[in-house]
């Protein structure tokens, strides 16, 4: 009992990898190996370059939206059509202002995770499921493993992201003591330089840790999907089908196919014997064939049934020992007489034409 218990144990244990029907499932439900820090940072990334090559036009659309407020707009008459010209200027504006960059975001977002998982689309994840409100799986997923992982790997974020500000404000603090004696222009330039290397510096290092990050979740993932020797077996005869069943599948075919034979029989001109060992039943049909063809054809207990089925309908039985072997051995059933058996089979036919006084 001990040992069957133990073979039980190591059967269920999810020791093998993943099959791809396991792995083509999960990605169907939506389970991939994906890090959302990856996303986070790639779209960060693109967002600073973007502002550092588009944050000139963007002060410059903004100035020109403050311009027009504080000369134009402020001494329009306020009804119903001037508000509405003021809604549409100020929505052109803006839109000028923002769409570019939720458009560079909106293209990092889809390449990040085409980048990681490619393209799936599924709606599996948004499907109600009531074991998502249990407590106790949900207090389960808060003391877990993952959830100490993700906390350490946040702390090491704020961590080096504070380092990195750190680092940067020390590294332009006798610029940034020299602002008071600078423009207001040459002041937004210097802080608008500043938080672009602080951001790219910033995201740098968010980056390296994503590779970490999407490293360790795939490391997670394939530990996740894992299967038992039983799992693939099951699955296994999912794919192939229970054997039990092909069996019995079999046999009702192999059934099918001998009632269908049986039922030929009477049609036959002629079954060729052994006597007991072989038995063949041929017809020959000018309209359908060139030549006599084989309709059944038996051995042992099966040519027993074949002669039996033919002498109850009276179809006459020749015995030919070497004939039958050979056309069992060498054709089957449906198959038209080749050439060489012409000999033999003329000289059954016309023995059997002449019992029935057919010549």
């Amino acid at each position: 009992m001990p040992l069957k218990l133990d073979l039980q144990f190591f059967a269920e244990e999810k020791t093998e990898k993943a099959t791809p029907r396991k792995r083509q499932d999960e990605r169907e439900k939506g389970r991939v190996a994906k890090s959302q820090d990856v996303n986070t940072a790639i779209i960060l990334l693109f967002s600073f370059m973007m502002l550092a090559f588009y944050g000139s036009y963007m002060k410059d659309h903004m100035a020109t939206l403050y311009h027009q407020t504080f000369t134009n707009y402020i001494h329009w008459e306020i009804n119903e059509q001037s508000l509405m010209q003021l809604i549409n200027d100020l929505f052109i504006q803006l839109a000028m202002i923002v769409v570019p960059i939720m458009l560079v975001t909106f293209i990092a977002s889809v390449g990040a995770n085409l980048l990681q998982i490619g393209f799936l689309f599924t709606t599996e994840p948004l499907k109600f499921d009531l074991k998502k409100l249990d407590p106790i799986q949900g207090a389960k997923r808060i003391f877990s493993i993952r959830a100490l992982v993700e906390l350490l790997k946040s702390l090491l974020k704020i961590l080096l992201i504070s380092i990195i500000t750190f680092f940067v404000i020390w590294l332009f603090k006798d610029d940034m003591m020299m602002l008071s004696f600078k423009s207001i222009h040459e002041s937004i330039a210097f802080f608008g330089r500043t938080t672009i290397v602080m951001g790219i510096s910033a995201i740098i290092a968010l980056l390296f840790l994503a590779v970490l990050d999407y490293m360790y979740q795939k490391y997670d993932f394939e530990k996740n999907i894992r299967m038992s020797k039983q799992d693939i077996k099951d699955e296994h005869k999912d794919i192939e089908g229970d054997p039990l069943i092909k069996s019995k599948m079999k046999e009702k075919q192999r059934e099918f196919a001998m009632r269908r034979m049986m039922s030929e029989i009477p049609t036959a001109d002629v079954v060729i014997t052994n006597p007991t060992h072989f038995a063949v039943a041929l017809k020959y049909d000018e309209h359908k064939a060139s030549a006599p063809y084989i309709i059944a054809m038996g051995k042992d207990d099966i040519a027993l049934k074949i002669i039996e089925v033919a002498k109850a309908n009276d179809i006459a039985t020749v015995e030919n020992p070497p004939l039958a072997r050979s056309l069992y051995h060498s054709l089957d059933i449906g198959d038209i007489i080749p050439e060489k058996f012409y000999e033999a089979i003329a000289e059954v036919l016309a023995y059997v034409y002449q019992l029935e006084n057919r010549v």
